[in-house]
């Protein structure tokens, strides 16, 4: 039988005790549910009971959580109780730090995780990057973010931003319209993300003006792309040709970043990820960094985590019993 203990956290003012607490003592609840914990709030003490571990846990959480103050979000929440499970203390306040780009509403963009902070700091340090991970890990959406802050900045004077127009169970042919409208479908994440970060006026005026180019893959053949930030995505559904052909077309005063998701392949079964292939063939040259994401880095609803967890889980049994 586990003796069940008690501790008290003090807190520095009425301020912090409702940042940590949130709406309806929302943040507690989920303090308690994750660790089998009860916790207590008293004016400006927390009594936290359970079992020594399950505390030391407990209050390892909340003090990462408190560095945040007032911009405490459900997400921070979650990171903060997934680090201090696995035995480390997440530096929420560390990432709240890095900031990358403010958008045209005044949202901060910055890393969520330890991950991400990784991921940014290599798109600053590095001229190719390949960001690799399952979806909701920020991947597309942190390298728009930087890519503005880099046009912003006058380091680079146009973006280009670029998918393979691969079918994921549907066919270009059956969709109505010209040429564009049927490609305008797979670059619908990009549009989003430029207009939640640009708003429409500024990207419509950057679209006008050449500034921002938004094309399937195959308009990028036979280019050469200097002074330009140029972000692939959905790296995953691209041929070794394809990558290749890509990669070569960097120019002078330009970056790329490259994200996809292995897992997600759309590629015929006879042809190959230029994704997973260009792992082994470019990993030891200088001036490219890979950044590989997990579970623990996404930032969407905590079910997506799961699921993530259990199509791996399923994958990895599955092999097991085809051995």
């Amino acid at each position: 039988m586990v003796d069940v203990l008690s501790q008290i956290l003090r807190l520095r003012d009425n301020d912090q005790a409702q940042a940590l607490s949130g709406k309806r003592d929302e943040y507690l609840r989920l303090l308690e549910e994750a660790f089998g914990v009860k916790i207590a709030a008293r004016g400006l003490e927390l009594i936290i009971s359970g079992s020594d571990e399950a505390i030391a846990k407990t209050k390892n959480a909340l003090e990462s959580m408190a560095g945040l103050g007032s911009s405490l979000t459900n997400h921070d929440v979650y990171y903060a109780i997934k680090m201090s499970d696995n035995g480390g203390a997440a530096a929420l306040q560390d990432l709240n730090a890095g900031l990358v780009v403010v958008t045209h509403r005044g949202h901060k963009i910055r890393p969520k995780t330890a991950g991400q902070k990784r991921y940014v700091a290599a798109m600053a340090d590095h001229d190719v990057v390949f960001s690799i991970g399952p979806a909701g890990t920020g991947k597309t959406y942190l390298a728009m973010a930087h890519a503005v802050a880099s046009l912003k900045r006058k380091e680079v004077e146009r973006l280009i931003l670029t998918r393979p127009a691969v079918e994921a169970g549907e066919h270009l042919g059956f969709l109505p319209g010209d040429l564009q409208d049927k490609v305008d479908p797979y670059l619908r994440p990009l549009y989003d993300a430029l207009f939640d970060i640009l708003g429409h006026e500024t990207y419509s005026k950057y679209r006008e003006k050449g500034i921002i180019e938004i094309a399937p893959l195959a308009y990028m053949r036979g280019r050469t792309l200097d002074a330009s930030f140029i972000i692939l995505d959905e790296a995953q559904n691209c041929t070794p040709e394809q990558m290749k052909m890509f990669l070569t077309r960097l120019g002078f005063g330009s970056k790329a970043v490259i994200t996809g998701d292995i897992t997600q392949v759309d590629l015929p079964k006879d042809k190959r990820s230029g994704l997973i292939e260009v792992q082994s063939i470019l990993r030891s040259v200088d001036g490219i960094s890979f950044c590989v994401l997990d579970e623990t880095d996404v930032v969407r609803h905590p079910l997506v985590q799961r699921i993530i967890q259990a199509y791996e889980a399923h994958h990895g049994d599955a092999g097991k019993s085809q051995s």
